[in-house]
């Protein structure tokens, strides 16, 4: 649930731009942000993450008291109930946050059904997009996508959602591998995730493409290709230089993708803030990487209150036969 952020920058990244996109030109966009949309879009953020975290823990309970018996629902710390109440409220949390930000920009309902979506796709992957391999790792980059539209139904910048679903399926596939999880990840299965990924893109650039451009006018115009695309580009190899250096420092193939797993995800707030400097301006880029410090600092307080809480729990004894 640390990670919660990087669906905070998501969807503030993708209000910022569809306030540039709107706007005054020449005006600042961070500016024109009203209180009211800033608390709908984060109030939605961390719903939709806190449900998918909490049905997660629900459906895989019994397998965890299996594997992990300390965690809240196999230990008991937490009630099924309560589970399935937590999961209700953060279900409702996320359409109530989407319902008041498209009320205040005037897109009730584009904005409540990609809320609706990506509530889907969470409950799909979750459910059984897991077990399923290729359709759970194109599932995964989809649920981005659409938690980064419900700021923007209208997808001011195709480049920013498409970067995000690459970006996290990409990720999820490599290191689905490296930590050798079942069923195991075959070339057919490599294959499926590769074409689905070209799919998906050729889908949306071709279809916002051909909406956008006008007779006689410029596809570069309508997909708003400017020279403030190459910071996500510098963003790109970043993490690529990165992720090489985590796995010449990893002991092992698992750890390696663990590291390279949770720099992955908080790297989504390393391109949030490449878009936005491109795109918007360098000030609203600046208070958007703020989360990323944030989102650090949370994920080693959630290792150190694991830790504390493993610690805590009354030791278990196996009985010699």
């Amino acid at each position: 649930m640390a990670l919660v952020f990087t669906a905070v920058s998501n969807s503030m990244a993708g209000m910022l731009l569809l306030a540039k996109w709107t706007g005054v030109k020449g005006a600042d966009p961070w500016n024109t942000l009203t209180l009211w949309n800033v608390a709908a879009i984060v109030l939605m953020s961390i719903g939709m993450y806190g449900f998918g975290m909490s049905l997660n823990d629900i459906i895989d309970r019994r397998r965890d008291s299996q594997i992990s018996p300390g965690r809240p629902l196999p230990s008991g710390r937490i009630s099924v109930m309560a589970a399935h109440l937590i999961c209700a409220l953060m279900a409702g949390l996320a359409l109530a946050g989407a319902a008041a930000y498209g009320w205040g920009t005037q897109m009730r309902w584009p904005t409540l059904a990609c809320a609706i979506i990506t509530l889907l796709l969470i409950s799909f992957y979750d459910i059984a997009g897991k077990y399923l391999v290729a359709p759970g790792l194109l599932s995964l980059g989809l649920i981005r996508f659409f938690h980064a539209v419900v700021a923007a139904p209208q997808v001011p910048l195709l480049w920013h959602p498409l970067l995000l679903l690459n970006h996290v399926v990409v990720l999820s596939m490599v290191c689905y591998k490296l930590e050798d999880k079942r069923p195991a990840l075959t070339r057919a299965h490599w294959l499926a995730v590769m074409a689905g990924l070209v799919l998906v893109n050729g889908l949306c650039v071709g279809v916002l493409a051909w909406r956008r451009t006008p007779e006689g006018g410029s596809v570069v115009d309508s997909l708003w290709i400017t020279p403030g695309l190459a910071y996500a580009g510098a963003a790109v190899v970043g993490f690529l230089v990165a992720a090489v250096l985590v796995l010449r420092k990893s002991d092992s193939a698992r750890s390696a993708g663990q590291s390279l797993v949770l720099l992955g995800l908080l790297w989504l707030i390393v391109y949030d803030v490449a878009i936005v400097a491109g795109y918007v301006n360098l000030r609203a880029a600046a208070l958007l990487a703020l989360l990323l410090p944030l989102a650090y600092v949370a994920v080693q307080v959630m290792r150190w209150w694991s830790r504390l809480v493993a610690i805590s729990q009354p030791p278990k004894y196996i009985r010699a036969r």
